[in-house]
């Protein structure tokens, strides 16, 4: 039975909906990421992370860099822990309204092109696979992550602040919540 810890990415230079569509950190994002990794960097043996995860988006490539180099390993990328899957034909400006919708629902009734409940086993499975890693993702990855690690279908299992920390650990192949990261408001909903 080990320990995946899900991080958060720190604060990103620009918000959904803002005009580029894979952002990187802004300075606050940046120290975030050195501040996260330097907690995570000297967690005890055992419990330290032997490897680190991230989506393939650059605001969580660049919030795990300052933990690889502390740990001397390469940043492995992981899209299954990406950002949600948003509907083929939904326009760019569209996003953030559609995902407000997506969030006062269940991952079985989200509109769109997919199955989200289906989604949501998807990223749990994958954080599974990486037991006693560090695993970089998104807001919504860890709300599915919560809510399959809880049996709920509640898409908001709550609100992870950037470059906060959620522990699970992996038992039977199936992630059990541990302790969820901080909180905070969000400029997401």
């Amino acid at each position: 039975m080990g320990r995946v810890h899900v991080i958060r990415h720190g604060k990103p230079a620009s918000t959904w909906g803002g005009h580029d569509d894979d952002p990187g950190l802004d300075g606050a994002g940046r120290e975030q990421a050195r501040a996260v990794a330097a907690v995570l960097a000297v967690l005890p043996e055992g419990e330290r992370p032997a490897r680190v995860i991230s989506s393939p988006l650059r605001r969580c490539r660049e919030t795990a860099a300052p933990l690889a180099a502390l740990l001397g390993v390469e940043v492995e990328i992981e899209p299954a822990v990406g950002e949600i899957p948003t509907p083929a034909d939904l326009a760019p400006e569209a996003r953030p309204a559609w995902l407000k919708r997506a969030f006062a629902s269940d991952w079985s009734d989200i509109e769109g092109d997919r199955d989200y409940l289906a989604w949501t086993i998807e990223v749990a499975g994958a954080l599974a696979r990486y037991e006693g890693c560090a695993v970089f993702s998104h807001f919504v990855a860890l709300n599915a992550a919560v809510a399959a690690a809880q049996g709920t279908g509640a898409v908001m299992a709550f609100r992870p602040d950037h470059a906060s920390v959620t522990v699970f650990e992996v038992v039977d192949n199936r992630l059990r919540l541990v302790e969820k990261g901080r909180e905070a408001s969000t400029g997401v909903l």
